[in-house]
């Protein structure tokens, strides 16, 4: 494997949904995401519908890099993710921007399957 330097504004591919965007970065042997959702997204409004689950199945760490978001558990369990701590969410959640600030984050793990219609 070569030396590889991948630029932000040039992600590998870009899957575009309502008040929201998921760009994928192939890095190397790791599939890297970056997450930008407007105010008033929600996982079960926005993400949901478009890949027929009722509840985001993926697995994620990653780093919240601007605004807030809720990860929401299904059994009930609720946590605020802000700007500069790490999260790790186990599958079986939706999720919501919190405020009137986007929220940005990078993904380092659960990119590939994130929004990817059924």
């Amino acid at each position: 494997m070569d030396l590889t330097l991948v630029p932000l504004d040039e992600p590998t591919e870009v899957r575009e949904f309502e008040k929201g965007r998921f760009e994928l970065y192939e890095v190397g042997p790791m599939t890297i995401g970056r997450a930008t959702y407007e105010p008033g997204w929600r996982w079960s409004e926005h993400v949901g519908p478009e890949t027929g689950a009722t509840s985001c199945m993926v697995e994620h760490v990653g780093l919240v890099l601007e605004g807030q978001a809720v990860a929401k558990m299904d059994d009930g369990t609720e946590k605020v993710m802000r700007a500069g701590e790490f999260f790790y969410v186990p599958p079986g959640h939706d999720s919501w921007v919190v405020g009137d600030e986007p929220y940005v984050s990078l993904h380092l793990l659960g990119s590939q399957d994130y929004a990817a219609k059924e």
